[in-house]
């Protein structure tokens, strides 16, 4: 376990499933997730590692928000909303979620996306098209002057809706609130339990962290329940002024929304910055696309070139530094992504 960041008694899985059912939850995919072994790939490289397959949570293609969905768009029901604003760039995944879970609960999906229709549309574009969710383009806003704070570029966004979409519940950049990140202290239930019947309870457990939420109620869930297994995120998008800082804050928020005391901070956050962005967010990389192509290869497998491929290229570098630890199993969480492969030039 990293750093104690929850200083009174830990807290039982029954006891933090407890606090978890006290907020409105409505079930959008099939849990658990399978946890599979690579076994070809880890005889390749000498050490035991097995996938989460979050990719295969569905709706419409599958990924890791349908876990944070799954409180926030019961957190707009609860409110009373018809409408639901969130935003992303043209191929976002989170935009392609959130208008898929929407459609079953009645919802009508606004979706703010950074950028211009050009040409014909692929990949999540298609699919937002074709799932009947409303598209607004914007511009980049504070974005496009490379990093900026969170909370400066969801002020932009919600500036943007307002002129644009009527009362509605706002879901900030990929969903990446403690609302948001309780559907990962769960997840951390669920892969607590399957590691410890895989026997890799001590596992480092690796995924890309693009706005944060997921890497932040993974990390907090752990940290509650005293997991041995500990989490690595790898910036895959390098947005933030203080993306430590970022996920330390959903963490907290996370934690004080269950009743539980936390003192995260930013100097203990489980997270590696800048160093695999490549170029920039959805720029694909040669590390990237050539970690994609050994899992495809070795496990018939498929990554995605904006948040997966770079997050295994990381994990594939780091296993001979030792910062992986030196024979300690790795579990690589695949938060999805595959309909983004089809618009990647």
């Amino acid at each position: 376990m990293t750093k104690g960041h929850i200083p009174d008694n830990l807290w039982s899985s029954s006891q933090v499933r407890e606090a978890l059912d006290r907020h409105p939850r409505c079930e959008l995919g099939s849990c658990p997730t399978p946890l599979i072994p690579l076994e070809r790939l880890g005889r390749e490289v000498g050490r035991r590692i097995l996938l989460k397959r979050d990719d295969i949570l569905g709706p419409a293609g599958g990924g890791n928000k349908t876990r944070k969905l799954e409180y926030l768009l019961a957190e707009a029901l609860e409110k009373g909303m018809s409408r639901v604003v969130t935003v992303g760039g043209t191929q976002s995944n989170h935009a392609r979620l959130t208008a898929a879970a929407a459609r079953p609960l009645g919802l009508e999906a606004h979706l703010l996306l950074t950028g211009s229709p050009t040409g014909k549309a692929t990949g999540n574009l298609l699919l937002v098209q074709l799932l009947g969710a409303t598209v607004h383009f914007i511009p980049p806003g504070p974005m496009a002057d490379g990093r900026c704070g969170f909370d400066e570029f969801d002020a932009f966004v919600r500036m943007q809706a307002s002129g644009r979409v009527g009362d509605h519940y706002h879901v900030p950049l990929g969903g990446s609130t403690g609302v948001g990140a309780l559907g990962y202290v769960r997840a951390a239930l669920e892969i607590e339990e399957q590691a410890r019947e895989a026997g890799v309870s001590d596992a480092r457990v690796v995924l890309a962290a693009g706005s944060g939420g997921t890497l932040a109620g993974l990390w907090a869930g752990l940290q509650l329940i005293g997991s041995s297994l500990r989490p690595i995120g790898i910036d895959v998008g390098g947005f933030w002024n203080d993306f430590p800082g970022l996920v330390c804050r959903i963490a907290n928020d996370a934690c004080h929304l269950l009743g539980a005391p936390s003192t995260f901070t930013a100097a203990d956050t489980p997270l590696i910055e800048s160093t695999y962005v490549g170029p920039g967010y959805a720029i694909p990389t040669s590390e990237g696309r050539a970690a994609a192509k050994k899992l495809a290869q070795t496990e018939g497998l498929l990554l995605d070139p904006t948040y997966t491929a770079k997050a295994f290229a990381a994990l594939l570098e780091l296993l001979p530094t030792g910062r992986l630890g030196e024979n300690t199993p790795l579990i690589f969480w695949h938060t999805g992504g595959l309909p983004g492969l089809f618009a990647a030039k």
